[in-house]
């Protein structure tokens, strides 16, 4: 998300690379990301990657402009979105093309058909959906095979140790219909790195001191530092850091195909990529459940 935006071009382009060396080939971002830079700056930085070695995945839905076209999952405002995000991409197909949100002002068959005709014409492969509840994903892999349209082969949802509201039922229906699981935010926004700390203030380089205030301060909630660090007592015990724990354990749900992490630096990418490879002992994960669920929000 901080592509094009405090992220510049040439960090944008080691850290693309360095993820690609350690093995990384899905590159996830968005249309609205930095008014549609943060899709420019990846699709100079991927240019310089086998193209058949690399899944890029983008989204449409939010506003691109004032007009009621420039919004949601319509056929016009999605055909006109995957050409502008093709441009920016620099490329001739987006591998995996995601309704960012659900379009409560659109007919889902409109939707749905409006992809099948994506994906036949080549610009897409494939569609996915994210941040839907299990009833609209199951409404929408339903009506695409009664129909014979491609079906969404993803869901985006948040997940982490902190956040398991999609444990209930949405992890389970997108199984059942054959979606994947792309977890965004596993370290839930920071939190689960270790670097809020309680009766302290927010590091003044941190989301929490900027522009993502607002958003972080739904983990701020009584007892979840506290727990935070109680957690990062238990990843220590066993050698790593708090946040490869907490993507490890992310990565164990069977229904989880792949975290989406973001990285500023080619450090950062080094430790994200290390949680791939970290099978913690079920013990671990036990006692690491044991103090984070009582105050995830589910």
């Amino acid at each position: 998300m901080t592509y094009g935006g405090s992220v510049g071009r040439d960090t944008t382009a080691a850290c693309v690379r360095r993820a690609f060396d350690q093995g990384v080939t899905l590159f996830d971002t968005a249309n609205e990301y930095q008014g549609g830079k943060a899709e420019a700056v990846l699709g100079d930085a991927v240019r310089a990657l086998p193209r058949d070695a690399v899944v890029l995945a983008t989204k449409a839905y939010f506003p691109m402009g004032d007009r009621p076209t420039q919004r949601g999952l319509s056929r016009k405002h999605l055909f006109e979105q995957a050409g502008a995000s093709l441009r920016r991409l620099r490329t001739d197909h987006i591998d995996l093309y995601q309704c960012h949100r659900y379009d409560t002002a659109t007919p889902l068959a409109e939707t749905c058909r409006a992809m099948d005709d994506l994906v036949r014409s080549g610009a897409v492969l494939y569609w996915g959906v994210s941040e839907w509840t299990a009833d609209q994903i199951a409404d929408a892999a339903s009506l695409c095979r009664a129909h014979g349209w491609a079906e969404p082969v993803s869901n985006q949802p948040q997940y982490s140790a902190l956040w398991r509201r999609v444990e209930t039922d949405v992890l389970g229906t997108s199984a059942e219909h054959g979606l994947g699981t792309l977890a965004w935010s596993p370290l839930a926004m920071g939190v689960l790195t270790g670097k809020y700390r309680p009766g302290s203030a927010p590091p003044t380089d941190s989301r929490a001191a900027g522009s993502g205030a607002s958003f972080i301060q739904r983990y701020f909630r009584p007892g979840v530092l506290e727990a935070v660090e109680a957690a990062t007592k238990v990843a220590a015990e066993t050698g790593v850091p708090l946040a490869r724990l907490a993507l490890a354990w992310c990565l164990r749900r069977a229904e989880v195909c792949s975290v989406l992490v973001g990285a500023s630096q080619p450090r950062q990418v080094d430790e994200n990529v290390a949680a791939a490879d970290f099978d913690p002992p079920m013990e671990v994960i036990a006692r690491f459940d044991e103090v984070l669920a009582p105050v995830a929000l589910s």
